[in-house]
């Protein structure tokens, strides 16, 4: 048996599904296949099950790509704005947690719903469990050897996202088909993922599990101000996510672990107007008591004498220990990887690809869209604006 469908598209994720629809709303005749059990599974367990659907913030700048102009684009034609109203047309309440950041009120299923019922509505035939066995290029289109049997297209969409979290089904597939049709693939990596931590840090730092501060973290040029969470493996919360899509391996994380005070003037002035106050006292006053502890004490490990009263520190000392507290060096033994990742980093290179349609050049038949592509956004709605937004302008482009 041969089925026939004006466009097929690879993945029934948030990229994929947002294609779908488009283009079955434009008239095309679409067949949606995913390898997995059930539709958008990265959906539903994303923001913690509340789904941080877009960032209102959304520019360019909130992507990493080796060609930073190519998401330029697609982000201007479908807006934070526009998914918005699509989102308020279907009547899901929502909520802005952190600037710009909007989640469910509810629960994520509540944004799967929409692209499933926009899917039906645009007469999408959605095929789950269905294996891809071969893709070839014709004269005038594609034909896929699959699970289903035989099926012929006039274009092909690869909406199979990266590498991230394996067990939600993520596999390598459209890395492999963007070098069967001889693209590059740039090298991949786990991004917006936790920290591991060398055995000896690690046990320092395992009586915290749980406890979590906000710090300023920085590498590489740049820096994120955002909560950090110690857990029993090593370092997560957005700070370190955040920092994760630009550290490599090797790289030092400095933390500012009090991101919102002079160190230098506000120990001097204490201990000008307090000479009694203990340092101990004073660092338990800005941080978890527990965390301030830990800190002096891996001072002291590290050779750091300080003395307990601040009318007995000098002035060297203050401005040592303000330069530890706001620069704090970790070298992380290495990342969780792609099992607890939320992106991938890398992937399918943009440079042979239109920013206008996703089609790759001499190949007009076949196209690329959300994480396969390597434009990896920040913590924050950023992913899913991409996966909107890269959907939506190859979905009006076929």
């Amino acid at each position: 048996m041969t089925l026939t469908a004006d466009v097929v598209v690879l993945g029934a994720g948030a990229a994929g599904l947002m294609c779908a629809a488009t283009a079955g709303y434009q008239g095309q005749r679409v067949l949606l296949l995913d390898h997995t059990d059930k539709p958008g599974k990265k959906i539903l367990m994303s923001g913690g099950g509340r789904c941080n659907f877009t960032n209102l913030n959304t520019t360019p700048a909130n992507y990493l790509s080796a060609n930073p102009h190519f998401c330029i684009s697609a982000l201007k034609r479908y807006t934070p704005q526009h998914f918005v109203e699509l989102v308020e047309r279907h009547g899901v309440d929502y909520v802005e947690k952190a600037p710009g950041q909007l989640f469910c009120s509810n629960s994520s299923k509540d944004i799967l719903q929409v692209l499933l019922t926009e899917a039906e509505w645009a007469g999408i035939d959605l095929r789950m469990k269905t294996a891809i066995q071969q893709v070839t290029t014709t004269a005038d289109g594609v034909c896929l050897h699959t699970s289903l049997g035989k099926v012929e297209a006039g274009a092909l969409v690869i909406a199979t996202g990266g590498l991230s979290i394996p067990t939600m089904g993520a596999t390598g597939f459209g890395y492999d088909l963007a070098r069967q049709f001889g693209l590059d693939v740039l090298p991949t990596r786990a991004g917006l993922v936790p920290f591991t931590l060398h055995p000896e840090l690690k046990n320092s730092l395992a009586p915290l599990s749980g406890l979590s501060t906000e710090v300023a973290v920085s590498c590489r040029g740049k820096t994120f101000r955002e909560p950090l969470l110690i857990t029993h493996r090593g370092l997560s919360g957005p700070a370190m996510l955040q920092i994760s899509s630009y550290w490599q391996p090797g790289d030092n994380l400095l933390i500012n672990w009090l991101p919102t005070l002079d160190v230098v003037n506000q120990l001097k002035t204490l201990r000008q107007q307090q000479p009694r106050s203990t340092l101990a006292g004073w660092l338990q006053e800005h941080l978890p008591k527990r965390l301030a502890s830990t800190l002096l004490t891996l001072l002291q490990e590290q050779g750091t004498s300080l003395p307990e009263r601040l009318a007995d520190l000098s002035n060297q000392q203050i401005e040592n220990l303000a330069e530890q507290l706001h620069q704090w060096p970790i070298k992380p033994a290495g990342t969780e990887g792609y099992r607890t990742a939320e992106v991938t980093l890398g992937g399918v290179d943009t440079r042979n690809i239109s920013s206008q349609n996703f089609a790759v050049q001499g190949l007009e038949q076949i196209r690329f869209i959300g994480e396969v592509l390597d434009v990896t956004g920040q913590l924050g709605g950023f992913n899913f604006q991409w996966a909107w937004a890269s959907g939506f302008a190859c979905g009006q482009g076929l």
